[in-house]
């Protein structure tokens, strides 16, 4: 495809004209550009090697992946979007290679010190699970594992383990990053497992309320850190790692809210909390607009890098926004959802690589992964790309 960077299909990548006719309905620029993601997805999932590492990021012009070991956070993104790629197109060619990336992600499922358990294990045993009913054990594992980081003073679950650390995250004693909003699906999926815990859902509502409360500003704006002293419970401050500045807001944390919010108030049926979505959406919604959907890495900084991956996460979180919320206010989510897609699909597929998006960005810009392809860019993209025709069910 002209300007896509799209060679012949890898061995095994199903053919576009197989994929289900629901996909015709998507806008017209993805239903294009999805050949190209299949065609890279495979090549990566055959050419790699997962107990060498997973696929993170491709620096631009480069044509291979970063990879990370099994450990990182974002490990779980390149098997889950293997499992999206099997879903997409319902060829089962997909099958054999999701799994192959997703069985070394089952040493990650005791750990107590991350929680990042859901990016890692409901990404990638949590999609193998739903499409193949094998690996529930695992999921329920992580997913008590994940639960011991719930505090009931605070009444939510510490992000980070940082008493003693010489930097600024360590005089948080209790930190909540709006990023754990994306991880309590682990805990609502395992909650309905043979062997999982009911309390576990009430645990991710708790979370997402207070998260609501703390991480979210009046005007509907995240602000990535909220702090708690964990002998009280008490909110202390708002701050931030990943922003600009404490008060700024972090594209990509405005995106986790959205999407996080609108899961927990899908698991729920909870109001206030498809109330803070559509806030938080809101917010978003004027602070983009048609054509500029892609927003700078923190919106403090409009003339610095663009963050696709923000754009990706933001996309998917309105689609299921849009099919709770229904009416005027779901039209124009999903409206807004169509218009990013598009503008991904059509002015940020990377030309040539192993990513599919280019022009995300994963940290501060004085640090790194500025003007990358990010595996977990593309898996919210695909993941959007499911949810237009498929709406999100817990």
């Amino acid at each position: 495809m002209a300007g896509c960077g799209q060679s012949a299909p890898a061995p095994g990548t199903p053919d576009p004209s197989s994929a289900p006719a629901a996909a015709g309905s998507l806008p017209a620029s993805v239903t294009k550009v999805l050949p190209t993601a299949y065609e890279r997805l495979a090549r990566s999932a055959d050419s790699l090697d997962p107990t060498k590492g997973y696929p993170r990021s491709v620096d631009g012009g480069k044509s291979s992946w970063t990879t990370k070991p099994v450990d990182d956070w974002t490990s779980g993104f390149f098997p889950g979007e293997l499992w999206l790629a099997r879903d997409l197109t319902g060829d089962q060619a997909w099958t054999a290679r999701a799994q192959r990336w997703t069985a070394p992600i089952a040493s990650q499922i005791h750990r107590t010190d991350t929680h990042d358990l859901g990016f890692v294990v409901d990404d990638s045993f949590g999609e193998q699970v739903q499409a193949t009913g094998q690996g529930a054990d695992d999921v329920v594992t992580a997913a008590r594992s994940l639960a011991t980081r719930y505090s009931p003073k605070v009444h939510a679950i510490k992000s980070w383990d940082t008493d003693g650390e010489d930097d600024k995250r360590g005089s948080w004693r209790f930190p909540v990053i709006i990023d754990t909003a994306m991880n309590l699906e682990l805990l609502d999926h395992a909650s309905t497992l043979p062997g999982g815990d009911p309390a576990w859902k009430d645990i991710a509502t708790q979370h997402a309320l207070t998260a609501s409360h703390t991480n979210m500003r009046p005007d509907g704006s995240i602000a990535h850190v909220a702090v708690f002293d964990p002998d009280t419970g008490a909110f202390l401050k708002r701050d931030t790692w990943q922003g600009a500045a404490p008060d700024s807001t972090w594209s990509r944390g405005q995106g986790w809210a959205i999407h996080g919010f609108a899961a927990q108030a899908r698991a729920a049926n909870n109001p206030e909390l498809k109330a803070a979505a559509q806030k938080a959406a809101d917010w978003w919604l004027a602070h983009t607009s048609p054509g500029n959907r892609v927003p700078p890495w923190d919106f403090s900084k409009p003339t610095e890098e663009r963050d696709t991956s923000a754009a990706a996460v933001a996309a998917s979180g309105l689609l299921d926004l849009a099919d709770q919320v229904g009416g005027a206010d779901g039209a124009r989510y999903r409206q807004a959802a169509a218009e990013t897609l598009d503008e991904l699909a059509t002015k940020e597929v990377a030309p040539s690589g192993p990513a599919l998006l280019a022009h995300a960005t994963g940290g501060k810009p004085q640090d790194s992964e500025v003007d990358v392809g990010l595996v977990y860019g593309d898996y919210y993209f695909l993941e959007a790309a499911r949810r237009w025709t498929v709406p999100a069910a817990t």
